[in-house]
């Protein structure tokens, strides 16, 4: 829209066109977006020590209880409800030098195990440790 007495030849167009601009902006939009989660770390990179094999404590009083495939928990071959595994580390908790191992089958859920987990930290053991098999 042009002002003044000019001729529709003479006149030039005043307008700024923003299609091209908003079309600009979107191809911008949507390259941000996809490369902005490759930007930020995704984990953090550390160094882990590598041990042949890790000194045992004497002096603690360690008690290995089992989880096998089916989930069901077993000290000594007795098999525990959750809630007598519940009162027996209950029991032992307040000790300063007491370890709970646990030995949990390969099949096992990991749900069950972290169940157990829970159990344990519920009652105070604040020492936990898993054995494992090392490989060949």
């Amino acid at each position: 829209m042009s002002f003044g007495n000019t001729s529709p030849e003479d006149s030039m167009m005043s307008e700024i066109n923003v299609t091209p601009l908003v079309d600009v902006m979107l191809v911008l939009l949507v390259v941000f977006i996809i490369t902005a989660p490759l930007l930020a770390p995704q984990s953090l990179k550390i160094n882990l020590p590598k041990t042949e094999s890790v000194a045992h404590d004497d002096r603690l009083q360690k008690i290995s209880m089992a989880i096998d495939a089916k989930g069901e928990v077993s000290y000594e071959s007795l098999h525990l409800s959750d809630e007598r595994l519940a009162e027996m580390l209950k029991s032992r908790a307040t000790d300063p030098n007491f370890q709970l191992q646990i030995q949990a089958d390969e099949a096992v859920n990991y749900g069950r195990v972290a169940q157990i987990m829970a159990i344990a930290q519920k009652v105070g053991v604040v020492k936990l440790s898993f054995l494992t098999v090392a490989a060949k």
